[in-house]
């Protein structure tokens, strides 16, 4: 039989987290019966991707069907890879209704999170990012201080004593790798505990295969502009690719370049969008690239990042004329005004 509808704030949290993990699955199979249709909704990236695998692991005997459908577009070629290589079945939100299904679960987010979801009275949701507001459904588990979602999904497999198959743990160890970023700027005992957990069931070479799959064979060409426009000065480099196609290629290019053993600062730009967009890279020793980018564009567009990267973006029409035809040299110039 279902559980009955609960409403959910911060302060009902704590007791989410005395329950033995035997409890919490048993509570989450409760809401689902044998003929349920049920619809998974996610803003898909490597976290929800993997939860939501796992969620259909779990409920493949419980429930007649499980559709997982997400409403934002896939562009990411690490997250096109992962769908691909390990064939994870997706639908868009707007080729599915959602009140053609019995039951409704949001993973790795919550129903503020997009408009596509605010309108969807969700029976379970399952989330470890902060609480954003007071959410009513029948199952709740949400836990702001996991490193990733991926790792509670974990904890409902063991607890039901179902062992991933090597393609739903290579999806949940690249997530919990992802949404920690190798643990370096988040993570829990317990995000440990999975992560241990899934290392000798993980194909690990594929997950290499998502963290190096950064460019479609079309953009090795940003590589040739920017290394045939690279300026060096005082173990810096700068450089500027002109328009691309995602501002995302420009972190590619300067994470390669920061690869350089003796070079302090990265710096590249692009044109995408009507903006400007710069990536700063260096050691983050005695070194801040947040600091810097604020202090260089902060009075022109949005800026700022940690001590070891950092993102500017910046209208065109906020540059001065003269500026407009941008270039690696006046990229240099500007930089160094300031360093």
């Amino acid at each position: 039989m279902a559980s009955k509808q609960s409403k959910f704030n911060y302060s009902k949290c704590e007791p989410t987290y005395r329950k033995a993990a035997k409890d919490r699955l048993q509570e989450f199979w409760d809401v689902f019966e044998k003929e349920d249709q049920v619809l998974v909704c996610i803003n898909a990236d490597p976290d929800s991707l993997a939860c939501a695998l796992a969620i259909k692991r779990l409920l493949r005997y419980r429930c007649k069907s499980v559709t997982i459908a997400h409403p934002n577009e896939i562009s990411r070629i690490n997250n096109v890879t992962m769908v691909e290589r390990l064939k994870i079945p997706l639908e868009k939100m707007r080729n599915v209704k959602a009140d053609e299904f019995h039951k409704k679960i949001i993973v790795d987010s919550q129903p503020g999170h997009h408009p596509s979801f605010e309108k969807i009275a969700f029976d379970v949701i399952i989330d470890h990012h902060p609480v954003s507001g007071q959410w009513e459904a029948k199952y709740i588990d949400i836990r702001p201080d996991y490193g990733a979602a991926s790792t509670m999904l974990v904890e409902y497999l063991r607890a039901a004593k179902l062992k991933p198959s090597v393609a739903l743990a290579t999806a949940l160890f690249y997530a919990i790798k992802v949404d920690t970023q190798n643990f370096e700027m988040s993570g829990t005992p317990a995000d440990g505990i999975s992560f241990k957990y899934l290392f000798d069931i993980a194909n690990k070479s594929l997950v290499r295969k998502f963290e190096m799959a950064d460019l479609r064979r079309s953009e090795l060409k940003y590589f040739t502009v920017a290394l045939n426009e690279l300026k060096y000065s005082k173990g810096r480099y700068f450089t500027h690719v002109g328009k691309v196609r995602s501002p995302d290629l420009l972190v590619v290019v300067a994470d390669f370049l920061n690869h350089v053993g003796e070079i302090g600062w990265v710096f590249v730009s692009g044109i995408y969008n009507e903006k400007l967009v710069v990536i700063f890279r260096c050691d983050g020793y005695r070194k801040n690239a947040g600091k810097l980018a604020s202090k260089i564009f902060g009075q022109l567009g949005s800026a700022g990042g940690h001590k070891e990267s950092a993102r500017a973006e910046v209208p065109l029409k906020n540059l001065e004329p003269t500026d407009k035809e941008f270039s690696s040299d006046m990229l240099k110039r500007l930089i160094m005004r300031h360093i």
